[in-house]
């Protein structure tokens, strides 16, 4: 029994409710500008701001945002140490600001790679906020598509070894279960902004059946009427999910 969508997970609206973001292009807006690689990441932390306070008002419910991939350890140290120190900012400074504004924040990826300062901070974060009742962001951080999916695997695997799982009943209902964010809603929409396309290691399992949206804009450049862009855009579209589009249509006659 397949474990996709259907139509009726998207709730009947042209809103998605789940975007996922791949925030690309800090460093080459710093660069066009002859400006620090740093100056790049501060001015990509105020379009985030941004970004999450109008998706939350145009009803997102969740906002998932590619903060730091497993792959930007490789980074060049100095690049990798700045964007810890404006991480640990964020979460001293950033956190207290969105559970103002009725907003949870969870964190997914490796915790284990960061410094334990930082790894205390994602958690008081997320109980903090934890009571929040309006919309969700989760801020993917040294996270990897890959990494999740062998993550889910390896703890199906603990459960066959325990014997309270057999090999044969493992199915795509049982890994989704293990993967990150497994009890939220899949990602309806994935923006990519910087002019590149790919998705980049980010979300592989939950955007299975996403709509791609990708901007040409550098992240610091895209502003709450460049999400209005992709919204309307995810709007025109008619997601079938196997479905033909005359049993879509007759759906929703």
């Amino acid at each position: 029994m397949s474990s996709a969508p259907d139509l009726d997970s998207t709730g009947g609206s042209a809103l998605p409710r789940h975007v996922a973001i791949i925030m690309d292009g800090n460093n080459r807006w710093a660069k066009k500008r002859l400006l620090p690689g740093g100056a790049g990441h501060k001015a990509g932390e105020s379009a985030l701001h941004k970004i999450v306070e109008h998706a939350a008002r145009q009803g997102v419910e969740v906002l998932t945002v590619f903060a730091f991939s497993s792959e930007n350890w490789r980074r060049p140290e100095n690049e990798v140490t700045l964007l810890m120190k404006l991480f640990l900012h964020a979460l001293e400074k950033q956190v207290e600001d969105l559970h103002r504004h009725n907003i949870r924040v969870r964190f997914i990826g490796d915790r284990a790679m960061f410094a334990r300062i930082l790894q205390d901070g994602m958690a008081a974060g997320e109980a903090k906020t934890a009571a929040n009742t309006g919309m969700t962001l989760v801020i993917a951080a040294s996270y990897g598509g890959q990494w999740d999916v062998a993550n889910a695997a390896q703890e199906l695997a603990r459960q066959v070894q325990a014997g309270t799982l057999r090999p044969e009943d493992i199915d795509t209902a049982h890994l989704q279960q293990q993967v990150q964010m497994s009890d939220l809603p899949p990602v309806d929409l994935l923006i990519r902004t910087g002019g590149e396309l790919r998705i980049s290691n980010f979300v592989l399992w939950q955007a299975a059946y996403a709509e791609f949206y990708f901007s040409e804009k550098l992240w610091p450049d895209f502003d709450p009427a460049s999400l209005d862009e992709a919204l309307a855009d995810y709007a025109r579209r008619q997601r079938r999910f196997g479905r033909t589009s005359a049993q879509v249509e007759n759906r929703h006659a």
